[in-house]
């Protein structure tokens, strides 16, 4: 089975950077597609960037030129760069992929999920 496995959320200063990593594992292929979302108290679930198996990356408004999502195919791992810090990024931030390999990126649903990591920016 498909494990997913957040780490690097931790708390930081307003205009602070974060790394948060995803490792995968129960699977030997590369992902179709990949992202990260992110929940905060009270509010719904927000996708915060997408990337497919060409590396083409999508985007919220709320994080464009602050947040950067990557993958290291080699090793199974996709991680979420973020600059910039404000209070309002402050959620617990999931990974999610998809290896069906067919459709689009993001798909309606993902069919993987993990844990999730809690991020928190201080003012």
């Amino acid at each position: 089975q498909v494990q997913l496995l957040e780490s690097g959320g931790r708390s930081v200063q307003s205009g602070g950077s974060l790394r948060l990593s995803c490792a995968a594992s129960g699977y030997t292929y590369s992902s179709y597609c990949m992202g990260w979302f992110r929940q905060a108290p009270g509010k719904e679930r927000e996708g915060v960037a997408y990337i497919d198996r060409n590396g083409r990356t999508n985007y919220a408004d709320s994080v464009k030129g602050r947040f950067t999502i990557s993958q290291d195919d080699a090793k199974n791992t996709l991680y979420l760069q973020m600059n910039s810090l404000k209070p309002e990024d402050s959620a617990m931030y999931y990974c999610a992929a998809d290896y069906r390999r067919r459709g689009t990126c993001p798909p309606r649903e993902f069919p993987y999920w993990g844990r999730g990591t809690q991020v928190t920016v201080s003012s």
